[in-house]
């Protein structure tokens, strides 16, 4: 399952609520008529619960979007900090230099002179870009890293190689 974005609340009384999408172009997700529901992000495919989506429209930085099994308020609430995710068939295809975060996560991180600054650990939405959470080590010698997902910094990504190589110097 594709992590899509997350609701952050209720939107007005009729079961509509505001989503916080994790990528940069939610308005493809309206060609999508299912949808599926998590309270975790990292739950098994069968733990997560289709719905139908019957209403979507951007909103200001996210959107928000009506289901057929979330008719209410009250149901709105309920789904509050639920996961949106799809399974990969039934997503658009990314366009040229763009990218799933669910297909970055995980993906060893080296910078030009081939040093291994850790891998993905996950990603986060700034509002002006995101940022690659980059893990090296655990427990108390870890190392994390915040590199932003740009193009000044991200120099190549490759997945067949599950490698991004970046302009980061390891004592940044």
């Amino acid at each position: 399952m594709i992590v899509l974005g997350r609701i952050v609340a209720p939107f007005g009384v009729q079961g509509w609520v505001k989503v916080h999408p994790f990528g940069d172009d939610p308005a493809a997700w309206k060609k999508m008529p299912q949808w599926w529901f998590s309270e975790r992000d990292d739950a098994p495919d069968e733990q997560w619960k289709p719905v139908t989506l019957t209403g979507f429209r951007l909103h200001g930085k996210g959107l928000v979007a009506a289901f057929r099994e979330v008719p209410d308020r009250n149901a709105a609430e309920a789904a509050d900090g639920f996961y949106i995710g799809a399974p990969r068939e039934a997503l658009p295809k990314p366009a040229e230099d763009e990218y799933y975060w669910a297909d970055l996560v995980g993906m060893a991180v080296v910078n030009q002179a081939g040093d291994a600054l850790g891998s993905v650990s996950s990603l986060v939405s700034t509002g002006a870009h995101d940022v690659l959470q980059v893990q090296d080590g655990e427990g108390e010698d870890a190392v994390e890293r915040l590199i932003p997902f740009v193009a000044a910094y991200i120099l190549d990504v490759n997945l067949e190689a599950r490698q991004i190589r970046v302009a980061w110097e390891k004592d940044w």
